[in-house]
């Protein structure tokens, strides 16, 4: 056992004026970390999207392209969906410290191997398994985090977190900026590094005393802890509701979101011109930059607006505003040079929105199944999401465009400004064991 995981022996200390321990900073720094090489993970397919698949399937028809980077996105998110949940479990069993070890290695091994693949569906396949990795780290970082900060500015300390994602993603565009005019192939290579991360995890991140206090008080009890009990918690009368709501508030921003993103690819290089691949890959490089600006600053906004008007106005405006910009952006952007100005602002809601329920569901489940909550809401929303990318080829030849098909995308974030009200507000209620 490390110096960090020793029992604290200090008297209980009210909560407005708790010390920050080192063992809280030490969680931080490492959940940061970890989900922000996996943000940028996630988003090196899409980044690359364009010119791997028209090489790996012989063609640069946009149709056909999509089609197929929908497959493989679709692959990637089933299995992102269903490691989130498995590791989601596994976090609430083995371990908060333990299982983003073993979701790092995971997804970076499998990103740096894409780099290999030969056809379309060898990436697919390698996709989907770095996807696993990448579904598993957010509950677990954020348990980790919930659970080691003091109760005052413990939603601060979670948008942090969810800041880093954003910082993920300018990562990998500026990979993509930088190696992307080289070869794709680089650019997934690049993405094999956040293994080397897990060793500091693993030498200096202990597990949440809180934790381990609820694991050891059931076994004293002889409670049963089998790993099915704790996925069937979650369908318990008292906690089912919340789990129902959490899932369709994460789907509605993620599918609206991911739904752009995927389609931006596609429309790029429409706006510059189909024999200026630099060009495309350099606009969509510069418009996921100047989004995750507007992020970060969409981010600094929760961490005030979720305190000052609750959860549920600060989720219901951000959903609302992320709708708003969507629709704009597919419906009245002609330019390239519009594109860029714009980005900031859809960066800020569609991107920085993610930070509401960032705060918002380590608040609705207890510790025996926190991650377990977490990582089920976060994702089957994710595998709900795959829907989108599987049918994007389809849709866009369906209706004509890919910026057409992208203001379609809209209504999904109406979908969240409704269910977010059967939710409880969890504003300056402690975490519930």
């Amino acid at each position: 056992m490390s110096v960090l995981e020793q029992p604290s022996k200090l008297p209980h200390v009210p909560a407005r004026s708790q010390p920050i321990s080192l063992v809280a900073w030490a969680s931080l720094v490492s959940a940061c970390a970890a989900w922000m090489f996996d943000a940028m993970d996630l988003q090196i397919f899409t980044l690359v999207l364009f010119p791997s698949v028209s090489e790996l399937v012989g063609s640069t028809n946009p149709p056909v392209v999509a089609y197929t980077g929908g497959l493989i996105f679709a692959w990637k998110f089933v299995a992102v969906g269903l490691g989130g949940i498995v590791f989601g479990v596994a976090a609430d069993r083995i371990g908060r410290s333990a299982t983003m070890i073993m979701t790092v290695i995971i997804y970076s091994v499998f990103t740096g191997l894409s780099a290999f693949a030969q056809n379309w569906w060898q990436l697919a396949l390698l996709q989907a398994l770095a996807g696993v990795g990448i579904g598993g780290e957010w509950a677990a970082g954020a348990a980790l985090i919930a659970e080691t900060w003091p109760e005052r500015i413990r939603p601060r300390a979670l948008i942090i977190m969810q800041l880093s994602f954003a910082v993920g993603v300018f990562l990998a565009a500026l990979l993509n900026l930088v190696i992307g005019p080289v070869g794709w192939r680089f650019v997934f290579a690049a993405g094999a590094a956040p293994a080397l991360f897990t060793i500091g995890i693993r030498i200096f991140v202990p597990e949440p005393e809180r934790w381990i206090k609820v694991k050891n008080d059931r076994r004293l009890a002889g409670l049963s802890d089998t790993a099915a009990d704790t996925f069937l918690a979650l369908f318990a009368p008292e906690i089912r509701r919340r789990a129902v709501v959490g899932f369709l508030i994460v789907a509605s921003m993620m599918i609206g979101s991911f739904a752009a993103a995927a389609m931006l690819p596609v429309w790029v290089p429409g706006l510059v011109g189909p024999d200026k691949p630099t060009s495309a890959v350099t606009l969509t490089s510069q418009f996921f930059m100047l989004g995750n600006v507007g992020a970060v600053l969409g981010y600094l906004t929760m961490m005030w607006l979720t305190g000052a008007i609750g959860r549920r106005w600060s989720y219901f405006l951000t959903a609302l505003g992320s709708a708003t910009s969507n629709l704009f952006m597919f419906t009245q952007i002609q330019t390239g040079e519009g594109l860029l100005w714009f980005a900031p602002v859809w960066g800020f809601f569609s991107i920085g929105g993610f930070g509401t329920f960032a705060i918002y569901l380590p608040e609705l489940f207890p510790t025996r199944i926190r991650a377990t909550g977490q990582g089920f809401c976060w994702n089957a929303a994710r595998i709900v999401t795959a829907v989108g990318p599987l049918t994007t080829g389809a849709i866009v030849g369906l209706v004509g465009s890919a910026p057409t098909a992208g203001a379609l995308a809209t209504i999904f974030y109406l979908v969240g400004t409704i269910a977010i009200w059967f939710g409880p507000e969890t504003r300056g209620k402690p975490l519930s064991d």
